[in-house]
């Protein structure tokens, strides 16, 4: 009989800053079964490796080779012991080895409500200036399972926020943005708690 583990191993991936990297590490860093595993990330000058060094969180920089042509990443993740996979801002299509590998395991958060400003090159101030431009009167978060395409597997959670005749782009973004902060850990305790259930139930057979 295995030994039950109880701890539920997050990779995130990003390509950009890492203000939600550093968010949802900040959630969890004291949570008894939630471990932030490490980071991955595809941009060399990317200052979210700055902020994985500072916070002591194992990262792995990788290549699109890498990511598209080898097992180097599936490797990497299965030395962690990665149950799942959160990307916190990370704009490459997800290879199909790793969705395979990680079904409704990897999770994403787009700056929008999907199905609108979705799809391939829809990305962070991208997203809010079609928002501020078609003059919509809300916006928001979505949550979604990771699948094939851009923006368009599973949702498992939105969040709106109305926006005001006087809102440009860049206060629709700083709304957005509070949004992720406060919703995306959330969601993904969520979705924690119920993969330390499945791995409760396989380890402990």
């Amino acid at each position: 009989m295995e030994s039950k583990r109880n701890t539920v191993n997050i990779a995130l991936f990003a390509s950009g800053s890492g203000t939600n990297v550093e968010n949802i590490y900040n959630y969890f860093k004291n949570n008894s079964f939630v471990n932030i595993s490490c980071v991955l990330c595809n941009k060399a000058n990317a200052y979210v490796l700055t902020r994985a060094a500072k916070l002591n969180i194992d990262f792995m920089l990788f290549s699109r080779e890498d990511f598209n042509d080898s097992d180097k990443i599936l490797t990497y993740l299965t030395s962690k012991n990665v149950d799942l996979i959160v990307l916190a801002g990370f704009l490459w299509m997800i290879p199909q080895y790793l969705i395979d590998n990680y079904l409704k395991r990897i999770v994403n958060i787009h700056p929008a409500l999907l199905p609108k400003y979705g799809g391939k090159g829809m990305y962070g101030d991208i997203v809010h200036k079609a928002v501020f431009e078609n003059k919509e009167t809300t916006t928001g978060i979505t949550i979604h399972y990771v699948n094939s395409k851009y923006d368009e597997g599973e949702i498992i959670f939105q969040k709106s926020i109305r926006i005001d005749k006087s809102d440009k782009p860049e206060t629709i973004a700083n709304k957005v943005h509070e949004l992720e902060y406060k919703y995306y850990p959330e969601i993904i305790e969520k979705i924690a708690v119920n993969l330390q259930n499945e791995i409760y139930n396989k380890t402990s057979l």
